[in-house]
């Protein structure tokens, strides 16, 4: 789903984990900061929305969000030369829908 800002992640994440058509979820996006504070209150409050909602859910939400100062660090980070937050959002899924699964068996 694209969401309008970066504010909706969590409660569109939420009502996607509350369908229970999901084993985990992965966000992706980026904040880009500005020259007021904006950038901090939604950093943190996305931040913890997003692990709220995977500790009440009990299903893994995997942070892809990138926090940068500018466009060109997003690009960066985003597959071009300081690794593919995409990818390792994805692989960080993967890896814990393998980790519950172990604990489950146990």
């Amino acid at each position: 789903y694209k969401v309008p800002g970066s504010f909706e992640i969590p409660v569109i994440t939420k009502k996607r984990a509350d369908s229970k058509k999901v084993e985990g979820i992965i966000c992706i996006g980026a904040l880009i900061r500005g020259d007021t504070p904006h950038f901090e209150y939604l950093s943190a409050e996305v931040t913890k929305g997003l692990a709220q909602i995977s500790m009440d859910k009990g299903i893994p939400v995997s942070f892809g969000v990138l926090t940068v100062d500018t466009i060109e660090q997003g690009i960066e980070r985003a597959g071009t030369k300081a690794g593919n937050k995409g990818y390792d959002s994805a692989f960080a899924l993967v890896e814990t829908l393998n980790l519950i699964r172990e604990a489950d068996l146990d």
